[in-house]
């Protein structure tokens, strides 16, 4: 079953480039903070790179300024998540997360199998919204669509 609104985000360590390969839990992610995570099926996707990062990162400063921090996700490592920030221009401060072996799209029951187009196992494309570590929104599209996940529709959305 996917993860709920009232739920807590699952204890999982993610990856990030930060000087080098760099370790981080959810725990110390999410804590004390309000965090948008998205996730996308795959890093330079066409609808990935086309929409909806770029999304995030038009509206990073509108986020910010409600004290939200932004995090983008992806089944991919942390050198193609590096490469992708970079070569979309990826704001300082929108973190480019991976989870490289999908331990907390499996976690949080939001996997999707790739395999008939030979990417495996990905995470569905979704966005969340959580205070303190717990879910407070969830936007889950269906298979193909791309519509609550946004960041247009993430922003109309937060409390």
């Amino acid at each position: 079953m996917p993860i709920q609104i009232g739920d807590p985000i699952p204890e999982v360590v993610l990856k990030h480039i930060d000087d080098g390969i760099q370790a981080i839990d959810t725990p110390t992610l999410f804590e004390d903070r309000k965090v948008v995570l998205f996730a996308v099926p795959g890093a330079f996707t066409p609808t990935c790179s086309e929409r909806h990062l770029p999304g995030f990162v038009e509206h990073f400063e509108q986020f910010r300024a409600r004290g939200v921090e932004v995090a983008c996700m992806a089944v991919n490592d942390p050198f193609v998540m590096q490469a992708w920030g970079k070569s979309l221009d990826v704001p300082h401060g929108l973190r480019m997360l991976s989870d490289g072996n999908g331990d907390l799209t499996r976690a949080m029951g939001l996997e999707m199998d790739g395999s008939a187009y030979g990417m495996g196992l990905r995470a569905k494309r979704f966005a969340l919204y959580a205070e303190d570590g717990v879910v407070k929104q969830l936007f889950i599209e269906a298979p193909g669509e791309f519509k609550v996940s946004s960041a247009e529709h993430v922003l109309a959305n937060l409390p």
